[in-house]
């Protein structure tokens, strides 16, 4: 079995795809599903999401987003883990589309067999289901931010290897190595996380709460995972509690 760690999202993707934007993408995908959310769908850009909520109708589309770290206009939410911690979606459909994460969700579905959405948040959940799921190949997908590698996601990268490693032999990659590293010298995971760009970004924002939540360790069993399925709308992705 192989275990892979793309440190920005490329590549074809034979097997298993875990997509990880833990500042803060993938981590607001595992909340709003913890607090009832029935599917989120991860759209191609902000204008599919807005188009899926036509002015003056009634819909079960709630939208979050950002761009820049900050709420997309016409959206109901941004991207905040802590914001989607304190609402209850039971019933409604969120629709997502961020700067990175979603995109890189995008990138990873157009061949992967099997795609979920991991952060520190749900990783021991997420390398299970991973590990489950695959029989040949494991890819760990970072987002990166604008293109460029991200320290939080490399470091999520590397805990996640870890706890594959610890469940099976693998070979592992240079990016796999990599994020290894970066686990075994980065510090805590509130540490690696508010150092990094991404993470000083935010905490300028005053969003540092968020930084502070997407530090959490396995604190959700909740693993949102591809579904493919007739209904999805054009240029959108659906995902669903694992």
């Amino acid at each position: 079995m192989r275990l892979r760690v793309d440190l920005l999202p490329h590549g074809n993707y034979p097997d298993v795809v875990v997509i990880v934007d833990v500042l803060r993408a993938t981590t607001t995908a595992v909340a709003y599903l913890e607090r009832g959310a029935d599917a989120l769908l991860l759209t191609a850009t902000p204008e599919v999401a807005l188009a899926l909520r036509p002015e003056g109708e009634s819909t079960p589309y709630l939208l979050g987003g950002e761009r820049g770290g900050l709420p997309i206009p016409g959206f109901d939410f941004g991207n905040s883990p802590v914001e989607a911690a304190g609402q209850n979606f039971t019933g409604k459909t969120v629709v997502m589309n961020t700067t990175n994460g979603t995109g890189a969700a995008h990138t990873a579905a157009h061949s992967g067999k099997h795609v979920f959405l991991a952060a520190l948040t749900n990783a021991h959940a997420a390398a299970r289901r991973a590990r489950a799921a695959a029989t040949e190949e494991i890819a760990i997908v970072c987002a990166g931010t604008d293109n460029h590698v991200g320290l939080e996601d490399v470091y999520a990268a590397g805990v996640l290897a870890e706890y594959l490693l610890a469940m099976g032999e693998f070979s592992v990659d240079d990016g796999a190595r990599i994020a290894l590293t970066v686990r075994r010298n980065g510090g805590n995971p509130l540490e690696a996380l508010g150092s990094s760009g991404h993470g000083a970004h935010l905490t300028r924002l005053g969003l540092s709460e968020d930084v502070r939540y997407a530090a959490g360790l396995s604190t959700s069993t909740i693993v949102p995972t591809l579904t493919r399925d007739d209904s999805t709308p054009d240029q959108t992705l659906k995902f669903t509690a694992g």
